[in-house]
């Protein structure tokens, strides 16, 4: 135990000197030069007068990064973080709604998953005579771009929430079909022999014997599909616009607010690492030692 400390101890230290580390570079990158003459062509003082601009105000500026500063972000942050459930219509919402929508579409996305990739799975796993009749199918559905399918769902469903709601469904179901058939076939032999020799019935002996004994590796193929859940509905949402975290993306990007596009990427990545260890420590509750 007290070098499981010591290492924690350590890895946190260096965590931290990472960050400062990035923190430094990103300060040194955008902190301000001295001012220096800027001298403007013919064709960039008429583009100035078109947008309405005083050339001669142009002709000196501090050589400044457009790249938002730690203080920039820092103001975003707060401001966002103030109100992040406030609704002023459909293209002003606040972070935490934007977020709430783009969880919903995955728990729906997911849960179907689970719902059809697990049994499938178990079938897979039991069945030899299944795994080969599927496995071409699998392997040629699974590498599929969540985005490739976009199309078609929204030509043939005609609703953008739902069509994203189904690219999270057929994009996540692979992994968790793939090791639960994984897991589900690795049980071992002389577990499913004692079972048979009680005479214990399939539904059984699904639930009781072979269950328990894939449930890590049941686990992990949701861990995966999870991860990859919540990296298409970003994607997703960029196309098909409405609300959730992607379309804020998409928005603030055309609004041309870079540091509201940084908040929200810090916010996608946040929320994916606890998804991530949601799962992580549902897997670790249920892996046994030998």
């Amino acid at each position: 135990m007290p070098a499981v400390k010591s290492l924690r101890l350590r890895a946190g230290v260096l965590s931290a000197a990472l960050l400062l580390f990035v923190l430094g570079v990103w300060y040194l990158a955008t902190a301000p030069k001295a001012t220096q003459r800027v001298v403007l062509t013919a064709d960039q003082i008429e583009y100035a007068k078109l947008m309405g601009k005083d050339p001669s105000a142009q002709t000196t500026e501090s050589a400044k990064s457009s790249f938002p500063t730690l203080g920039d972000m820092a103001s975003t942050i707060g401001k966002q973080l103030s109100n992040p459930f406030y609704d002023n219509g459909p293209n002003d919402k606040g972070i935490g709604i934007q977020v709430a929508y783009s969880l919903g579409r995955v728990g729906l996305g997911f849960g179907l998953a689970v719902l059809v990739g697990i049994p499938l799975g178990f079938l897979i796993g039991m069945s030899p005579l299944a795994y080969r009749a599927l496995d071409p199918f699998i392997q040629v559905l699974k590498p599929i771009s969540p985005l490739a399918w976009m199309p078609i769902a929204l030509y043939t469903i005609k609703d953008s929430s739902i069509s994203g709601i189904f690219v999270i469904f057929i994009c996540s179901i692979w992994p968790m079909l793939t090791n639960t058939a994984f897991g589900v076939a690795g049980v071992r032999r002389e577990w499913l022999n004692v079972a048979s020799t009680l005479q214990v019935s399939p539904i059984r002996k699904a639930i009781e014997v072979i269950l328990p004994a894939a449930a890590p590796t049941i686990l992990t193929g949701m861990r995966i599909s999870m991860g990859i859940a919540w990296l298409v509905i970003v994607a997703a949402e960029m196309l098909v616009g409405g609300t959730g975290i992607g379309y804020f993306v998409w928005n603030e990007w055309n609004n041309l607010s870079l540091a509201n596009v940084i908040f929200a990427i810090l916010v996608i990545g946040l929320v994916g690492m606890a998804l991530d260890l949601m799962f992580a420590k549902a897997q670790k509750a249920v892996t046994y030692a030998d």
